[in-house]
């Protein structure tokens, strides 16, 4: 047995002793390439939007920004406002959608209220019904960019990740702010606005398989703004106009440079707001993104839909000044021109 060992080795250790001593030629010099080691993939970027009611526009301006600096997200999520833009992007209708957002005003706003008081103020259907026409209905999982939406189920008040099934109903229960738009019934649960569990939803995101998350908290400097004052009061008003009516008991959701005595709904707006801050800074506290962006849109109030373009031009000027951390983060993006630079 030794001796069939020593005969099966010894040609193994002569021909290493005639490579040696340069007699044969190394597996180098015979042509053998060493396999390289494969490329790292690109990380996955995922854009995590923040809820806001009409400040939500500046998503919009967000995602400009982004596709002006030669990024795409690889996916999307978002909470209420930012379900609704999230949504638009991922389906490839942004541009619908801004065009839409520039042109409306108050009297826009007002048309979509159809008032029922029962579950919420609004039903939504009316807004829901323009919003097909803008998103167009597709399921979430057949979306060109995978998407998500945060919703929060009444019944026990848990976070609840909308991943599949129609897109628009995801984008109206996220939508759902209680007492003024109605629940959503889904799979035997009611849902709620997402922003009542996670406004700004790092967690989905990463969830969703994000390597870079980039958060947009349109919270940073809400409680800054003034309380407004009470309205003017509304006189003289025929029988039959209650949107007259309705329009001045709502005023005071829109901002206005009085500093009297705070309205009650500007107390209830305020409330809300606070709410969002307090949430939003515990669950990115525990779960923070990569890169935080902050458009100030502390001059905008809950329902300044009209105001769209000041705050799609905040949410660029935002993003842009941002960029320089995505760089840190080593994202390959090029330099930054000065008509990029933030103001």
């Amino acid at each position: 047995m030794d001796t069939d060992t020593e005969t099966e080795i010894e040609p193994e250790a002569n021909a290493k002793l005639a490579i040696a001593a340069g007699a044969l030629p190394s597996s180098a010099e015979r042509g053998v390439v060493a396999t390289p080691a494969p490329r790292p993939r690109a990380p996955r970027i995922g854009l995590v939007l923040g809820s806001g009611a009409a400040r939500g526009w500046a998503h919009i301006g967000v995602i400009r920004a982004l596709e002006r600096s030669g990024i795409r997200p690889d996916l999307v999520c978002g909470t209420s406002a930012g379900a609704l833009v999230g949504a638009a992007y991922a389906s490839g209708n942004l541009e619908r959608l801004e065009k839409w957002a520039i042109r409306m005003r108050m009297r826009d706003v007002v048309s979509f209220f159809d008032l029922r008081f029962n579950g919420g103020l609004l039903n939504g259907s009316r807004l829901m019904s323009f919003a097909r026409r803008i998103l167009e209905e597709h399921p979430i999982e057949r979306l060109p960019i995978p998407f998500g939406a945060v919703a929060t189920t009444l019944e026990t008040g848990a976070e609840t990740w909308l991943r599949t099934g129609s897109t628009l109903e995801a984008v109206r229960a996220s939508m759902a702010m209680p007492g003024l738009f109605s629940p959503v019934p889904r799979e035997g649960v009611t849902l709620v606005d997402g922003a009542l569990t996670n406004p700004v939803p790092v967690s989905l995101g990463r969830a969703m398989g994000a390597d870079v998350l980039i958060a947009v908290d349109l919270s940073s400097d809400v409680l800054k703004r003034n309380l407004v004052a009470d309205p003017e009061p509304v006189t003289d008003v025929p029988t039959g106009q209650w949107m007259h009516r309705l329009r001045g008991n709502l005023s005071a959701l829109w901002t206005s440079p009085q500093q009297r005595r705070p309205s009650m709904l500007g107390v209830v707006a305020t409330s809300l707001d606070i709410m969002l801050v307090r949430i939003t800074r515990s669950r990115m506290a525990g779960e923070p993104p990569d890169v935080i962006v902050a458009p100030r849109l502390g001059h905008l109030g809950l329902f300044d839909f009209g105001r769209a373009a000041e705050a799609i031009k905040e949410g660029e000027r935002a993003m842009t000044a941002a960029l320089e951390n995505l760089r840190v983060l080593g994202l390959n993006l090029p330099p930054a021109r000065e008509s990029q630079r933030p103001s």
